[in-house]
């Protein structure tokens, strides 16, 4: 008898009241294993919600979220040693040295000998030369590095990264990315959440898009571009001059031109943008769900 997937994060008809506010309205959604997946919506939309209940911060109204099968809220103290976790707040920890935050870290998972783990995050993140510093000379983006380094200091395999990269420089976004990449090809899961939507389409295998609570779409990112962004084509005529249209990514070039009403032969010239996932994103969010109408602009 085959048995059933153990995912390292499921989420399950998941649903947050404030009051008469709902937050959360029924998502759904797994994390596999060795894969990135990118939980994406507008300020408001409930992700950090979903994570504040996946991380035991905020309890459900229904629904259910597992860890490895282990429900979070019938055992938040087993689930806390299965996840590592960075929220959008800087950490600020006072006095503390670099090395000696992440070996408190290690205290508070019973590990009492982590001296390689720590030295291999320091390293790999860029912050060994800095472990000696206290937390508070650190500059932002060194802050946000230390917090992935804690949030890793017990060997998780579910790594939940809300906003990493939210006012960090593209040479460090470039670097956590690379580092994100490696996570994944060590076979670790990593949710995500991030606005940079150029981030969530070159890391993640899969997106989910959130608005209002609700689950506005859910599949592999480039199905989901596929689907719901389109390409512009942009026609430069000897008679017309200059035209814009957006057309479905799969449309061939000349059917586009004949239902355009342009001859070949008057083109002086002509550039495809392909659609990306902000262009999805942007449909998704404004109800437009439907195969991707066509339009011209002159």
């Amino acid at each position: 008898m085959t048995q059933p997937t153990t995912f390292p994060l499921e989420v399950i008809d998941l649903k947050k009241n404030y009051g008469s506010f709902e937050a959360v309205r029924g998502l759904s959604f797994e994390v596999r294993a060795g894969e990135v997946f990118g939980l994406l919506g507008p300020n408001g939309a409930g992700k950090t919600t979903t994570i504040s209940i996946v991380t035991t911060l905020e309890q459900a109204t229904s629904g259910q979220v597992r860890v490895f099968g282990i429900d979070v809220a019938k055992n938040p103290l087993l689930v806390k040693r299965q996840f590592g976790v960075v929220h959008q707040e800087i950490i600020n920890s006072g006095f503390f040295t670099v090395e000696e935050l992440l070996q408190f870290q290690s205290g508070y998972h019973g590990l009492r000998r982590n001296g390689e783990r720590i030295r291999y995050l320091l390293n790999k993140l860029g912050l060994y030369e800095h472990r000696d510093k206290r937390v508070k000379q650190l500059s932002g983006g060194m802050k946000r590095r230390l917090m992935i380094a804690k949030a890793l200091v017990h060997s998780p395999r579910l790594l939940l990264l809300d906003e990493p990269t939210a006012g960090v420089d593209i040479t460090l976004r470039e670097n956590l990315w690379d580092f994100v990449r490696d996570l994944k090809r060590e076979g670790i899961a990593v949710l995500l959440t991030t606005h940079y939507l150029e981030e969530a389409e070159l890391l993640c295998d899969r997106v989910g898009i959130v608005n209002r609570g609700r689950l506005e779409a859910i599949g592999e990112t480039s199905r989901i571009v596929h689907q719901f962004a389109r390409k512009k084509v942009i026609l430069d005529t000897r008679s017309s001059g200059r035209k814009e249209i957006f057309a479905p990514i799969e449309k061939p070039l000349g059917d586009i031109l004949r239902d355009a009403g342009v001859d070949p032969m008057d083109l002086r010239d002509i550039q495809v943008e392909q659609g990306r996932l902000e262009d999805a994103f942007r449909r998704l969010l404004t109800g437009d769900k439907a195969a991707p109408a066509e339009g011209a602009k002159a």
